[in-house]
């Protein structure tokens, strides 16, 4: 019999620590490493050309940065949700975006995941804090989701054999969707199926993108039923190469035959079962398929080269065995978005589960061979039928069903939007009583028509919203600097940063507190190409941050607290205008002014690696070299240092022809 229980997982964790308190402008620091040149763009299809076209991330608005964690791992305690039959125990996350984070085969104690022996946050989501391992599910835009190191709701719901099932939903900021994710496990199964719904409850069409990323073991087969695939490395190419074996005589099909990092997109024919599988050299391992709507299928691998391998041993323990990933997606490919028509949605089933095929066959030259083997021992195991009637009984009998016992609570974003939109969602109720303090302000202009002043002032401290609903309702608020700074920043989302800059301006007249209004400022002038501007702009708003935080500690008295902006909030504060303002600075060298405000830095911020490696561009830019020698050589950590940065390196070139050591070689793609 299934059973779904409560559980706690204990792991050396580093903490997640607070999120950036600067509302997030630009769009994701590792864009880059995803995007595809113009002139291979114009080559591609046109159906592929567009879906990769469509609707590109402006900001992570309303989305937070999250890095405020570190690389300091002590034993913790993390909440989990265990799914289990007689076959297969499944450890689930919910506050950890839902992440699977083990599928064990109970009949020959097999692990079929790759799974972290660490929580070790690193920057890879599209808003900073995630972490490797297990089952991810991705939704939002190219990238892993802003969710991944967040709260989901979670609570049993009937499966629809009458047993148990896990039922995980949550509302998606960036897109502004709803999603859920069902997972159950029939009575004596050996496939965990996972049943994804994502819908659209406005009038205007909205841009779609999910994957599900599986980690697997590095020293697998990956096999898919595809001859071809597109080749994305981080050298932003994408071309069309056969499978297994490239124009260079390589097998692709085994991740540790590869020395860079890259992705390999199998290109499914229409009509195929959809599936992927990764099987060690017993011919044995773990295989998802899917409904045919879940169409693309993708082999991400870290390759061998020091670069990669000094990724795996960032995100967990050194001397730990590697991982790859294999996964499955709405596109053909990860760059690609999808459109989903107003009051319509996305559905379809995938199931997981052990695999055997004969290792001569499965792991030999003959790829056709190969792939039918594998087809041959998963149709035995779980016909396609199967999971096609699952999926109809999954949707018609249970995705509407409403949640019976809560397991676990997440954010109240999905009540506000319930809220002002009156949307009617069964399956997923987002209930007034998850509301919190960071709705209120909301809720308070959805009822009275006026945003509240926050405490002392400090317009940072509302989460923004941005969604032309609340844009609309900003603009015919009572136009106070609180108002003007949030109305600024949902224009800056939707495009108008004219407008923007005007409503940040003319709060700026008003404001006790200046620096938010300031730092706004300083973005639209670094975006709009003025960059001795916005290093003036960081500066005063650091300044003013300063002036304000004394001032709120002489009316209190040191080590008190002033309201929300407390001690530790002011040094958050201070941090993060800080790192801004001294990359502003040097951008437009001002070593004299950047060495000035490192100096009114809080102790606490110039010891961590982010600093560190601020330290090292300032002094050379004070023409001291042997002194930015010397901070390398001692040894620093860039706690968020971002997917694709070759910052380390490049630095380290300026000053030595040395190679750069293995604690900063962190290239993804070939010299």
């Amino acid at each position: 019999m299934t059973t779904v229980r409560r559980a706690v997982l204990t792991l050396p964790a580093a903490p997640l620590g607070p999120d950036n308190p600067l509302p997030a402008l630009r769009a994701p620091a590792g864009a880059g490493a995803h995007a595809v040149d113009p002139r291979t763009l114009a080559e591609l299809p046109r159906d592929m050309a567009r879906g990769i076209g469509r609707d590109p991330l402006r900001s992570l608005l309303p989305a937070p940065v999250r890095d405020g964690y570190g690389r300091e791992r002590t034993p913790a305690d993390l909440d989990t949700i265990v799914i289990e039959n007689d076959r297969l125990r499944v450890t689930v996350l919910p506050g950890l975006g839902g992440r699977v984070h083990s599928l064990h085969h109970k009949p020959t104690g097999r692990e079929l995941l790759y799974r972290n022996p660490v929580f070790q946050p690193a920057a890879f989501a599209l808003n900073g804090a995630w972490f490797s391992g297990g089952v991810e599910w991705n939704i939002g835009a190219t990238g892993h989701t802003t969710l991944s190191c967040s709260p989901l709701h979670a609570a049993t719901v009937r499966a629809p054999d009458g047993g148990p099932m896990l039922r995980l939903w949550e509302w998606e900021r960036l897109r502004d969707l709803p999603f859920q994710v069902d997972l159950w496990l029939p009575e004596g199964s050996e496939f965990l199926y996972v049943g994804v719904r994502i819908r659209n409850p406005h009038e205007r069409t909205a841009p779609v993108y999910w994957w599900s990323n599986i980690a697997v073991p590095e020293d697998r087969r990956v096999l898919a039923p595809a001859d071809a695939a597109w080749h994305h490395g981080y050298e932003r190419g994408l071309s069309r190469v056969p499978v297994p074996v490239t124009e260079d005589g390589t097998d692709r099909t085994y991740p540790l035959n590869s020395t860079h990092a890259a992705d390999w997109f199998y290109d499914l024919p229409e009509g195929r079962r959809r599936w992927i599988a990764a099987l060690d050299a017993d011919g044995t391992g773990l295989v998802q398929t899917s409904t045919d709507p879940l169409r693309g299928r993708k082999l991400f691998v870290w390759g061998t080269g020091r670069g990669g391998r000094r990724w795996q041993e960032w995100l967990t323990e050194p001397g730990t065995p590697g991982y790859a990933e294999i996964q499955a997606g709405l596109a053909r490919t990860q760059l690609e978005h999808l459109e989903l028509a107003a009051g319509a949605e996305f559905s379809w089933l995938e199931a997981y589960g052990p695999i055997a095929a004969d290792p001569a066959t499965a792991l030999g030259e003959d790829w056709s061979a190969a792939r039918a083997d594998v087809e041959r021992s998963l149709s035995g195991a779980l016909p396609r039928a199967a999971v096609d009637a699952a999926y109809t009984a999954w949707r018609e009998g249970a995705a509407d069903l409403a949640p019976e016992e809560v397991l676990a609570a997440g954010s109240g974003w999905g009540a506000l939007e319930v809220l002002r939109g009156g949307h009617d969602l069964p399956g997923t109720p987002f209930p007034e009583s998850t509301l919190g303090p960071d709705q209120e302000p909301w809720r308070e202009l959805l009822r009275t028509g006026v945003l509240p002043a926050p405490v002392n002032g400090a317009a940072h401290l509302i989460p923004p919203l941005v969604a032309s609903p609340w844009r609309d309702m900003l603009e015919t608020a009572p136009a106070d600097p609180t108002t003007e700074y949030q109305l600024g920043i949902a224009q800056w989302h939707a495009g108008d940063r004219a407008q923007a800059v005007r409503s940040w301006e003319r709060g700026l007249k008003e404001a006790g507190t200046r620096w938010p209004l300031l730092y706004c400022l300083a973005v639209a002038d670094r975006e709009d190409g003025h960059p001795e501007r916005a290093a003036d702009h960081f500066t005063e708003a650091f300044a003013d941050h300063e002036a304000t935080a004394g001032g709120a500690e002489a009316a209190t008295g040191p080590g008190t607290t002033a309201g929300a902006d407390d001690d530790e909030g002011r040094a958050l504060v201070a941090t993060a205008l800080g790192r801004e303002a001294l990359d502003a600075l040097l951008a437009v060298d001002r070593p004299d002014r950047a060495r000035t405000l490192w100096h009114r830095l809080p102790d606490s911020s110039r010891r961590r690696g982010a600093f560190r490696l601020i330290e090292v561009r300032l002094l050379l830019a004070e023409r001291r070299p042997d002194e930015a020698r010397a901070v390398f050589d001692a040894g620093f950590e860039v706690a968020d240092l971002r997917e694709g940065a070759e910052v380390l390196g490049e630095l380290w070139q300026r000053f030595t022809d040395e190679l750069l050591p293995d604690a900063y070689e962190f290239r993804m793609r070939p010299s």
